[in-house]
C-alpha cells in the first residue's frame, strides 16, 4: 500500500513512487525509484518538494524507533548502503530499448497534436514522463536514441522531429553542464518547440514539394502560433522562449523577431542548432537528408552568422565529429558506417567496414574499434551517400530488427 510521507522522513532504501508538488521543483528525472544514494537523499531534502509517496512493498517502510539499548551500551552505527553507480548500456542494447520508446513517443506526440487541433490546451506536465524516458535513454547511451529518431517517414516527420529535437536538447544540455532541472526544461522545450505546426493547414504542412512564397509565409507563423498555444499553461518560460525563437539567427536574419547575438537566449540558441540538425539530416519527399557528418561540416560553415559558436561546439562534442550513421572513407581504402562513439576521442568511433573502393566491391561487414591499440586503420574523410547511393547504411548500424520495428 502506498504511503504519503514528508520529505524529512525519507531514508535510504525507500522506493519513491511519486513526488508531490510542481514538477519543475522535482530534483530527479525519474518518478519511481529507490533512494540508494546519500547525495540523492540530500538533493531531495533540499528541493522544493514537501512530501513523497512511497511503496513499502518495493523498498523500506517508514522507520520504526528501535528499542533503547541497555544502560551503558551504545547502539552500533549502521552504515548506509553503497550508492549504485549509474548504469550505461552498450549501443546494441540501447537500440533495442530505444526502438520501443520511439514507437511510444510517436503516438504520444501525435496525440498532443490531435488535442491541439481539437482546440484543447497543452498540459506540459503530462509530457514529463515522455521527456523522462527519452532523457534516460540519452543518458544510458546518447547515440542510439538520437540516431534512431533521425530515421523518419514522410507521414511521421512532424511528430518524430519533436522527439528527435527533445533528445538532441537533452544531450546538448548535458554536454553544456546543465543540472537535472535545466536539462529537464531543455527536453520539454525540444518536445514542444514546434507545437505551432499543429495549427498549420495540413495541405501546406505535408506538401511533398517546395512551398510557394505564400505557403512559406504561413509556415513561418508557426513559432508565434506555438507561443500563443503555450502561454498561460504549465510549460516553463524557457520552453515558450524556444518555441518562439528557435528560428532566430545570430546575425539577425532569422524570424519572427529578427533578434541577433545576445538578444537570443542560450536555450533558444540550443534549440536553433538542434532543430536545424534534425531537419537537414532527415529525408523529405523533395530532398534526401544530409549524411550526419556532412551536416556537421556544413553547419560548421554557418557558425557566427547562424549559430552561437560555443553552443555549436558543444553540440558537435555531444554527437561526435562523425555522428552515428555517418559514411566515412578509411585510410585502407575501405568505406565504413559509424556505429557508435568513443567518449574519450571524437576521431576514433566504432565503425563497420563493408565496401572496398579499390575493388569497387562489397566486402563482408566487419566491426572495427578505431580506439583499440591494435587498430592501424583510421578515418581519412567523410563521404556523401548521395554519390554512392548505398541502400543499406541504416541496416548496417541500426540492425534489421530495429528498422523493422520502426517500419522502415
Amino acid at each position: 500500500m502506498l504511503k504519503k510521507i514528508p520529505v524529512s522522513q525519507v531514508r535510504l532504501g525507500m522506493h519513491v513512487h511519486s513526488l508531490c508538488g510542481a514538477w519543475l521543483d522535482h530534483p530527479f528525472w525519474k518518478t519511481k525509484f529507490v533512494i540508494d544514494d546519500t547525495s540523492d537523499l540530500q538533493k531531495l531534502q533540499s528541493s522544493g518538494v514537501d512530501a513523497v509517496w512511497i511503496d513499502p512493498g518495493k523498498g523500506l517502510d517508514v522507520a520504526v524507533a528501535p528499542p533503547l539499548p541497555p544502560a551503558g551500551l551504545a547502539a552500533a552505527p549502521v552504515a548506509p548502503p553503497a550508492p549504485a553507480a549509474p548504469r550505461a548500456t552498450d549501443f546494441d542494447e540501447e537500440v533495442r530499448r530505444a526502438t520501443v520508446l520511439i514507437g511510444k513517443a510517436r503516438q504520444a506526440v501525435a496525440a498532443i497534436f490531435s488535442e491541439v487541433r481539437l482546440g484543447r490546451a497543452i498540459d506540459a506536465e503530462e509530457c514529463l514522463p515522455l521527456v523522462d524516458e527519452i532523457a534516460s535513454s540519452v543518458w544510458r547511451n546518447p547515440g542510439a536514441m538520437i540516431s534512431l529518431a533521425r530515421l523518419k517517414t514522410h507521414d511521421d516527420y512532424t511528430y518524430m522531429h519533436s522527439v528527435a529535437v527533445c533528445a538532441l536538447m537533452v544531450s546538448l544540455a548535458r554536454q553544456l553542464g546543465a543540472d537535472e532541472q535545466e536539462t529537464r526544461v531543455a527536453g520539454i522545450a525540444g518536445l514542444l518547440h514546434d507545437m505551432g505546426k499543429a495549427l498549420m493547414p495540413l495541405d501546406v504542412l505535408n506538401k511533398p514539394g517546395k512551398l510557394t512564397d505564400e505557403e512559406f509565409r504561413i509556415i513561418k507563423s508557426h513559432p508565434e502560433r506555438g507561443f500563443e498555444l503555450l502561454q498561460g499553461g504549465t510549460a516553463p518560460a524557457a520552453a515558450l522562449d524556444v518555441c518562439l525563437h528557435h528560428h532566430e539567427k545570430m546575425d539577425g536574419s532569422g524570424y519572427p523577431k529578427g533578434l541577433r547575438g545576445d538578444q537570443i537566449s542560450k536555450m533558444a540558441r540550443m534549440g536553433a542548432v538542434c532543430d536545424v540538425y534534425d531537419a537537414v539530416t532527415s529525408n523529405r519527399p523533395y530532398k534526401a537528408g544530409w549524411d550526419p557528418a556532412e551536416a556537421i561540416r556544413n553547419m560548421a560553415e554557418w557558425r557566427g552568422g547562424h549559430f552561437d559558436d560555443a553552443v555549436f561546439q558543444a553540440f558537435v562534442k555531444s554527437l561526435g565529429i562523425y555522428p552515428t550513421g555517418s559514411l566515412v572513407r578509411m585510410h585502407s581504402g575501405r568505406l565504413a558506417v559509424v556505429v557508435s562513439q568513443n567518449e574519450r576521442s571524437l576521431v576514433t568511433p566504432m565503425v563497420k567496414v563493408f565496401f572496398s573502393t579499390r575493388s569497387q566491391m562489397h566486402i563482408p561487414p566487419e566491426l572495427v574499434d578505431l580506439a583499440h591499440p591494435s587498430c592501424s586503420d583510421r578515418i581519412a574523410a567523410r563521404e556523401s551517400n548521395a554519390q554512392w547511393k548505398f541502400a543499406h547504411l541504416e541496416e548496417l548500424w541500426a540492425g534489421p530488427d530495429a528498422l523493422r520495428r520502426l517500419g522502415k
